[in-house]
């Protein structure tokens, strides 16, 4: 590699000071991806997964019995009832609505478990914006639980809050916040809190950047229902678009009927040869998740020693792909972002600057140089410009070229005179 990419020799020297502290947490994510790979393979073998599932429908889709198998992979591999995964999910944050608006009715109460949510989801509830079909301009009222200051859920707070709430809505990953994310084990925790007053509510668990990162996803652990996008982790880098809802078989059935339409859910809705695809992916995601996490503990490891926060430690427990850097500037975020575009497999030449991106009150600086847009399974990086000025990383399709993308992020900040040795 030292022949391929130039790097300033005082960044060799903590590169591999870095890594040598890596080797234990990289074991433990070989084993969980070990463990995990298994699982599927065990999904798809249990489901009888056939080539005949892989020809895509068109029109209403009726028969289509690759989209009847796809949910059913899904469903066994997370230890679901029952599951819907669709290419026509377009996010993350789409996926999440139809849950939403699935289950919940005028009337009903939401309660954030895990103070506000991701910026893209204020509009959907209704935080921000008014009139456009909020929930809240459906007449669902919402209220967040707090988080205690060092940064985790509060359990009282959430005993009094839930009871006679509709839905319990818990974030797993810190989104564009410095709290700690939710392992599968705080999220049994908060669904027991829930169930002791409230044993009616719906919890809602947004999954996205957890799948595969533990041995168990939310449904096997307390959650009703577990939402996350295709081009994050379960897509498995190949997905190219797409979305998934999953968990006890008559939410996931709500969940349907607001995707397409009542009395015909999941019966319709074409693949358009979509569906090689999203199996494949999701076979492979497993092996891609640990490559993207073992990205994520290098680089945690290296902006330690470089002398910046980080969150988690390296060498912390995952239960996402998420890392937050605090660069401590505007010019720190924009640097290390454009040295990750740098090493990027498409677009590498493209120079990120801040941008008014919808949905996100804040300018965004994003560096993604993916073969599907927007996907986060590949090595990526952004936050907003706000102090404390902290980039969020995630992604990385294989560990060595991730660990390149992060080598570049730091000799750009160097080469900017944003980082001194």
């Amino acid at each position: 590699m030292n022949d391929i990419y130039q790097f300033d020799p005082r960044l060799k020297e903590r590169f591999a000071a870095a890594e040598e502290r890596c080797g234990e947490a990289f074991r433990r994510m070989e084993d969980i991806c070990a463990y995990n790979e298994a699982k599927v393979l065990r999904a798809f073998t249990d489901c009888r997964v056939s080539e005949t599932h892989f020809a895509g429908s068109t029109g209403y889709g009726y028969g289509d019995r690759g989209r009847e198998a796809l949910d059913q992979v899904f469903a066994c591999a997370f230890g679901a009832e029952d599951a819907l995964a669709r290419h026509n999910f377009v996010s993350g944050t789409h996926a999440l609505t139809v849950a939403l608006f699935g289950v919940l009715r005028a009337g009903d109460r939401m309660v954030s478990l895990t103070g506000a949510p991701y910026d893209t989801m204020e509009e959907v509830i209704g935080i921000r914006g008014q009139g456009c079909g909020s929930l809240r301009d459906f007449g669902v009222t919402y209220s967040q639980v707090e988080l205690l200051p060092d940064g985790t859920p509060d359990l009282e707070g959430i005993r009094q809050a839930v009871p006679g709430a509709r839905v319990a809505y818990i974030q797993r990953s810190r989104g564009y916040a410095l709290r700690p994310s939710l392992t599968v084990a705080d999220i049994a925790r908060l669904a027991e809190a829930v169930r002791s007053v409230n044993p009616e509510a719906v919890i809602l668990v947004d999954n996205c950047y957890g799948e595969f990162v533990e041995r168990q996803e939310p449904v096997q652990a307390g959650a009703d229902l577990i939402v996350g996008s295709l081009i994050k982790n379960p897509g498995g880098g190949i997905a190219r678009t797409g979305g998934y809802i999953a968990g006890k078989r008559a939410l996931v059935e709500q969940c349907a009927y607001r995707l397409t339409c009542v009395g015909m859910g999941k019966e319709v809705g074409c693949t358009l040869g979509e569906s090689r695809s999203l199996f494949q992916g999701f076979f492979f995601a497993p092996s891609v998740v640990a490559g993207a996490v073992k990205t994520s503990i290098f680089a945690l490891s290296l902006f330690d020693l470089l002398g910046y926060p980080v969150t988690p430690a390296f060498d912390a427990l995952r239960t996402d792909l998420i890392a937050a850097i605090q660069l401590g500037s505007p010019e720190g975020l924009v640097a290390f972002c454009q040295g990750i575009q740098k090493g990027s497999p498409v677009d590498s030449f493209v120079l990120p600057e801040p941008w008014d991106m919808p949905g996100y009150e804040d300018p965004v600086v994003m560096a993604a140089g993916a073969f599907t847009l927007g996907s986060s399974i590949e090595l990526s990086a952004d936050g907003p410009l706000r102090p404390p000025y902290a980039v969020y990383l995630q992604g990385g399709l294989t560990y060595n070229t991730g660990r390149i993308g992060i080598m570049l992020a730091a000799q750009s900040m160097l080469d900017q005179g944003v980082l001194r040795l």
